[in-house]
């Protein structure tokens, strides 16, 4: 049975290890080999101790448990545009997780954090263009494809490339998010 929990600044290390392998599967030709070979968890380790150790207001990290073991985790910046609402910043599943609820369960608790805190605005978030299985994934939780935009990668350099914005664009849109 998967749990949820709001992350600590003792789980820095956990999350950044599932954020750089997360990324060094998926993201495979949109950062640089080097950089995902090499230094990403020490780049992830920075900035999950940062935002561990010194959150803003408005920051939320959640955690999916099973068993104890981390498989899961998403962070949102509450309100963080005044046309989009809350930013869905990061959600990132074990690739061995996927399609177990996680994700679905993940996006559910931001979405309650949202309702409960940010009830004036939507939520949305940016997925890179290529990745396909995210973008249905989305878009089976009721999210739309609102457009993109060409953007340098956030760590680790390479060529711009196309993200695209998904949104719940109203609180009754983040509402049907399952539970």
């Amino acid at each position: 049975m998967i749990r949820y929990r709001e992350a600590m600044r003792e789980d820095a290390a956990t999350i950044a290890a599932l954020h750089a392998e997360s990324w060094r599967v998926t993201y495979r030709g949109s950062y640089r080999d080097e950089f995902l070979d090499g230094p990403v968890f020490q780049d992830r380790m920075g900035v999950w101790n940062k935002r561990l150790s010194m959150p803003p207001p408005n920051q939320f990290v959640v955690l999916a448990e099973e068993e104890g073991l981390v498989v899961g985790f998403a962070c949102a910046y509450g309100r963080d545009d005044e046309k989009w609402g809350s930013l869905l910043d990061n959600i990132h599943v074990r690739r061995q997780q996927h399609r177990q609820g996680a994700g679905t369960g993940l996006v559910s608790e931001v979405a309650r954090w949202c309702r409960a805190n940010y009830t004036d605005c939507g939520l949305y978030l940016w997925v890179i263009a290529q990745n396909h299985q995210a973008r249905r994934f989305y878009e089976r939780l009721g999210a739309t494809d609102r457009g993109g935009e060409l953007r340098a990668p956030s760590a680790g350099g390479g060529e711009p490339r196309d993200v695209r914005r998904y949104a719940w664009t109203a609180p009754i849109d983040i509402a049907r998010v399952p539970k």
